[in-house]
């Protein structure tokens, strides 16, 4: 290995520990209560290395929501897209939103930070960025438009708006789970699968969805890239 090579693998070593501290006291603390001062006493380093790998506490935050939105849709998956492509329409429906919660058991430091902390800062400021997220988002709200298309769903329902049914209830039970909420005895997993079970099936009744659709192209307004803010 040439120096070179070993710079760039200590620098990268260097950025990992930054995240990784970062990560664990923004959940531990709240972003708002975490300083560049205090990831740097965490892996022994002085603030001003911090900030030649970070240019402020912000970009900390967004270098992580991009890991945790890039593990969300597990690109890394082996054989995930040709599962997913094997499935009916609806089933594919509900193993994308399934991903969500399944996503909040997996990687629960990332969702608390992604989805649970109001103090974090807008992931629009960075719009171009998580362009990503958003194309992801649109694939979804496509799938349930076919889905409407082929009868699945009654010609009523608003695939933006159903998205947004849809992950309400995994979101809201993931929350509870995190934070110890549910009573003694009450299984998550099962809990997670009755609410995502009953929207569907909500859906398919032809429940009027009174929600106006959002526009995609606006990010102050896209519910999946921004949930945070919600």
């Amino acid at each position: 290995m040439g120096i070179k090579e070993r710079q760039e693998r200590d620098r990268e070593a260097v950025r990992r520990a930054i995240l990784d501290a970062a990560r664990a006291l923004f959940v531990a603390e709240g972003f708002h209560n975490v300083s560049i001062r205090k990831i740097a006493e965490r892996i022994e380093y002085s603030p001003a290395a911090i900030y030649s790998y970070f240019p402020s506490k912000d970009d900390i935050f967004f270098a992580l929501a991009e890991e945790g939105f890039r593990l969300l849709g597990n690109p890394s998956a082996e054989g995930r897209r040709e599962v997913l492509d094997g499935l009916e329409p609806l089933q594919r429906i509900r193993a994308v939103i399934w991903r969500v919660y399944e996503f909040s058991r997996q990687h629960p430091e990332y969702f608390a930070l992604m989805f649970l902390d109001r103090s974090v800062p807008r992931i629009s400021k960075e719009y171009e960025r998580f362009a990503f997220a958003r194309e992801s988002k649109r694939h979804v709200i496509a799938e349930l438009q076919r889905c409407v298309e082929a009868g699945v769903f009654p010609a009523s329902v608003k695939p933006t708006v159903a998205l947004r049914v849809l992950m309400a209830g995994l979101l809201g039970i993931a929350a509870l789970s995190l934070s110890d909420r549910l009573a003694p005895g009450e299984d998550p997993d099962l809990l997670a699968s009755d609410a995502l079970d009953t929207a569907i099936a909500g859906l398919r009744a032809g429940v009027v969805l009174k929600s106006a659709e959002v526009d995609l192209a606006c990010p102050a307004t896209d519910p999946l890239v921004d949930q945070q803010a919600s």
